[in-house]
């Protein structure tokens, strides 16, 4: 059996959680969680799976921790995992606009066994963008349309009036650090992006509240010496998180088959 640990049990990470049960998988799982909540997710999930409130509770170290947690999580959790020796994927990939934790991160993985992990989210072409980069990028832009409901409570309310929009309205428009920053829970895929292809600084990012938004809207348009690529991807929402694609958690999920399984893709 293969040990994965779910670190945070918000929507991403009930979703896998319930996809690991109810799949045929070898896999034996474990839930860190806030004490508050260990009670909660143990009735909630089948009696073998080991929930605790601190990683050194867990009676064996994973082979791979998957942190659904928020930013939050990646600093308090990134570099006991990776020195334990466990893989640690990261979904709040937006922290990582963090450089001095960034850092820390990546020398816990050359020091140690475990490796940080990035997944596509809710993107399709970050394979073709990272190996596009190894031919040299020369520029890198990111769009994201929402519905309006998406972007409460971020400071896309303090631009526009979002329950009064009619037609599609940019309310940022700046590079991908600031845009993972300011909108943690919506714009991760920023961070992807940049972490994939041109770094921070120097990834465009427009993002905007569309009343017709289809789902969320992410494209993808690039331009170097491989040539030019340009992906546009409509993603339904996650039923118990509208700022979250559907896509983002199985992406997660892709992720934790090709660590387990004999053939990655």
């Amino acid at each position: 059996m293969r040990h994965i640990l779910i670190i945070g049990m918000g929507g991403i990470g009930r979703y896998v959680a319930g996809a690991l049960q109810s799949q045929a998988t070898r896999v034996r799982l474990s839930i860190l969680v806030r004490s508050q909540y260990v009670r909660e997710v143990k009735a909630s999930v089948e009696a073998d799976v080991q929930v605790v409130d601190q990683f050194e509770k867990l009676t064996d170290i994973p082979e791979l921790a998957v942190e659904c947690a928020g930013h939050g999580a990646v600093a308090e959790f990134g570099e006991a995992c990776l020195t334990s020796g466990a893989d640690f994927l990261v979904t709040s990939v937006g922290a990582l606009t963090d450089a001095q934790l960034l850092k820390r991160l990546e020398r816990a993985s050359r020091t140690h066994i475990g490796k940080v992990l990035i997944p596509s989210g809710a993107l399709a072409g970050i394979d073709a963008l990272a190996a596009a980069r190894l031919g040299g990028l020369e520029r890198v832009r990111y769009t994201s349309r929402k519905l309006p409901l998406a972007w409460v409570g971020t400071p896309a309310e303090k631009v526009c009036d979002l329950g009064a929009l009619t037609t599609s309205t940019e309310f940022y428009t700046g590079n991908a650090g600031d845009a993972a920053r300011l909108f943690p829970q919506n714009a991760n895929v920023a961070a992807t992006i940049a972490l994939a292809g041109l770094g921070f600084d120097r990834t465009e990012v427009s993002l905007n509240a569309d009343p017709g938004a289809p789902g969320n809207v992410h494209i993808v348009e690039a331009e170097g010496g491989f040539g030019r690529l340009r992906v546009e991807i409509e993603n339904k929402p996650l039923d118990e998180n509208p700022k979250t694609s559907t896509l983002a958690a199985l992406s997660v999920l892709r992720a934790i088959h090709n660590r387990i399984g004999a053939i990655q893709i």
